[in-house]
């Protein structure tokens, strides 16, 4: 009698627990919604324009393993055995605003570089913002270099804040190897690293509590809502009403959000990072430039670091600076 009052004890708590779980992890996602942004204070697209398309660059698509079409832009070499380069767009926006870095690497170091419109954005996205699963992102990548990556040709992955998040977690993950050069231009490292600024200087905007409720719900298996929006970007009313806001990704869902950043561990992920410079700007208004060097050298002894004076975040993708550190480290 006491066995089975003790067992029906159990069972009664374990449903009570587990009611009380999923009430909490419910009410999270209830508690929240997208909201207008309006004039918030935000980073500075002063050194960047709201044209992101360069029209004499020709997007083409590759096919996914799914079937999907995505968009990228090719920059050819001279070489047969050129290496390979792929470069990594930032969150909320896509390759275009590249073209410089891409032509400028094509020309001066004969490599042949890929540019990329992730899945979810650029101005062809099907399913804006969002994926289909945690890990697309990686997958996309691999089928890509799959395409175009000879034998014997070297591999090295360029990435600009989540674009270098992205790559940090490719490194991490099941095609690390394939990885010969990592450069990481102001990463994104993950919310709680000590790089970060709030909000990234007010650029992303997170649904706190979604994401929570979310990662409570995934953590028991349940992805059935992963399609919500948990984060929102907040680019200046100027962008978007210019003849390129069309093609900003304004949210992303709390998958393609996971898929776009290093993995909770993410000091796990750098450690796996093979050859990599860093480069990052002084006057970074998302993330704090000297912070990188000390938290990812405890992970890893394979990096450089350079801060570049007078640069802030947006700044560095066409800095001639950068261009040139990054040529030389990639031709070393």
């Amino acid at each position: 009698m006491k066995a089975r009052k003790l067992v029906k004890f159990i069972v009664i708590s374990v449903l009570i627990t587990v009611t009380i779980y999923f009430a909490i992890a419910l009410g999270l996602l209830l508690s929240q919604s997208p909201t207008e942004l309006g004039n918030m204070p935000t980073i500075s697209f002063e050194a960047t324009t709201s044209s992101a398309l360069d029209d004499e660059v020709v997007l083409t698509n590759y096919t996914a393993r799914d079937g999907a079409q995505i968009g990228f832009r090719h920059f050819g070499a001279t070489a047969d055995d050129a290496p390979l380069v792929v470069l990594i767009h930032g969150s909320g926006w896509h390759g275009g605003s590249y073209t410089k870095i891409a032509e400028f690497l094509s020309a001066n170091g004969d490599f042949e570089v890929l540019l990329p419109d992730l899945r979810g954005h650029g101005p062809n996205a099907a399913m804006r913002g969002d994926v289909a699963y945690i890990g697309q992102l990686e997958d996309d990548l691999a089928d890509l270099i799959e395409a175009h990556l000879g034998d014997g040709q070297k591999l090295y992955v360029i990435g600009h804040s989540s674009g270098g998040g992205l790559a940090i977690r490719f490194a991490g993950g099941q095609y690390g190897q394939k990885l010969d050069k990592v450069v990481l231009m102001s990463p994104f490292l993950k919310y709680n690293a000590p790089t970060m600024r709030l909000n990234a200087g007010g650029w992303s905007i997170p649904l706190t509590r979604r994401i929570i409720g979310l990662t409570m719900l995934n953590s028991v298996g349940i992805t059935l809502f992963n399609d919500m929006t948990v984060i929102q970007f907040n680019f200046p009313l100027a962008v978007l009403n210019g003849n390129q806001g069309y093609t900003a990704t304004q949210s992303y869902s709390y998958r393609l959000n996971t898929s776009f950043a290093p993995r909770d561990d993410y000091l796990a992920d750098i450690a796996k990072l093979p050859e990599f410079l860093l480069l990052v700007g002084a006057n970074d208004d998302a993330f704090i430039a000297d912070e990188f060097e000390p938290i990812m050298a405890t992970a890893t002894s394979t990096g450089q670091y350079k801060i570049l004076p007078n640069v802030d975040h947006l700044g560095l993708i066409n800095n001639p600076e950068a261009n040139v550190l990054m040529l030389e480290f990639l031709q070393d």
